[in-house]
């Protein structure tokens, strides 16, 4: 079976769908595997080194994209480009299903199969495909280092002879994937660290890593089956809001990575609460691509609002693309092999399969995922 890889082209994308070392353990499988020339370069991987472990490199992109039984990628297609798919074809990559209806409908009205990788369950058996924890714990790495760059002191405390330097106090709002990294990283560093969830079952999770645990009574909150933070009341985000002005005042950082899977991200650190803090702070929104946590935060750039800088950067694991298009690749081999007949060396799309069933969104012609029918 013929797996196509082709090369990002996204402004600014540095990951890759596959690294060599993924590459080869697909070609061991037995798959016939193609990539488009370039395709690790902007991560650190040199063509040579695809070949080496046993892919065919091409040039020609739209020959690539053709041929593929399946097609791997790690950012949604272009739509000009879905007309090039073989018919019948699987399809797996990131495809933010939720906002890009039109782009479904043309993955189905191709007959594709699609897997959007963002709906892979999250189970046991699929804990080894999660996309999204793999690139996620990545980003809150980056998102403490960017803090650190732009903050005007350091993290640690420091004795020193001229006298002692305090820590920095960082907020964490959010203890997710991205949150709990976050967190470690932060205390890694030195910083005294105060986290924040809606969920009370994180809050062992917190604790376990040396940070402090911000109680706020908002009544009834919690998680979803697949452990996602489930969206609070107008009145919850209220009382949210004030009980975080005050720890956001003290604060030298503040990281806000809250999102609600497959809706706009909640605003949660208001002007106000902006105003409120020192000059030389630093507020980091890990939510901008999904509409952002922070109220008037610029996408893709730092701004400043009275002396607070705001870093709007996406894409934050994009900026460790080495390790980034690693634990990705490994997700996307995880996925094959789980699915993968040696016999007949062929993926077999088992439409009976539970993981099967959570991330596939296309298939015979019409869109099959429960999740996208019912919203």
């Amino acid at each position: 079976m013929k797996i196509s890889v082709p090369r990002e082209t996204h402004p600014g994308e540095c990951r890759a769908p596959l690294t060599p070392e993924s590459a080869a353990k697909l070609v061991k499988l037995g798959a016939e595997l193609e990539v488009e020339a370039g395709l690790g370069l902007a991560a650190g991987y040199s063509d040579e080194a695809y070949a080496k472990a046993g892919a065919i490199l091409t040039t020609d992109r739209q020959t690539l994209l053709r041929g593929g039984e399946i097609v791997l990628r790690l950012r949604k297609p272009p739509i000009d480009e879905i007309p090039l798919l073989r018919p019948g074809s699987i399809h797996a990559s990131l495809l933010d299903p939720f906002q890009e209806k039109d782009l479904i409908a043309k993955l189905a009205e191709r007959d594709i199969s699609a897997i959007s990788m963002e709906l892979v369950p999250r189970t046991t058996r699929a804990q080894k495909m999660d996309v999204l924890s793999s690139q996620a714990n990545l980003a809150g790495y980056v998102a403490v280092i960017l803090a650190a760059d732009h903050a005007n002191k350091i993290f640690p405390m420091m004795t020193t002879a001229a006298g002692t330097i305090l820590p920095a106090k960082v907020f964490i709002i959010g203890a997710g994937v991205a949150g709990l990294q976050a967190i470690a990283t932060a205390k890694r560093l030195g910083g005294k660290v105060t986290a924040y969830d809606t969920r009370p079952v994180v809050e062992e999770q917190v604790k376990s890593l040396g940070a402090q645990f911000l109680k706020i009574d908002l009544g009834e909150t919690g998680q979803t089956k697949d452990g996602y933070a489930k969206a609070l009341t107008e009145e919850q985000l209220g009382l949210q809001r004030e009980a975080m002005r005050k720890i956001c005042a003290e604060s030298d950082i503040v990281i806000s990575c809250a999102q609600v899977f497959g809706r706009r991200a909640p605003v949660l650190v208001t002007a106000a609460m902006l105003d409120a803090m020192r000059p030389g702070s630093v507020v980091v929104d890990l939510a901008v691509e999904s509409g952002g946590n922070v109220e008037g935060v610029v996408p893709d750039a730092v701004s400043d609002r009275r002396g607070v800088k705001i870093v709007g950067h996406g894409n934050l694991a994009g900026r460790v693309p080495l390790h980034a298009s690693q634990v990705y690749g490994g997700n996307l081999v995880a996925l094959v092999t789980e699915f993968w007949d040696k016999k007949t060396n062929a993926f077999v799309l088992n439409l009976e399969d539970e993981i099967i069933k959570g991330c596939l969104v296309t298939h015979g012609g019409k869109v099959v995922n429960e999740k996208l029918l019912n919203k």
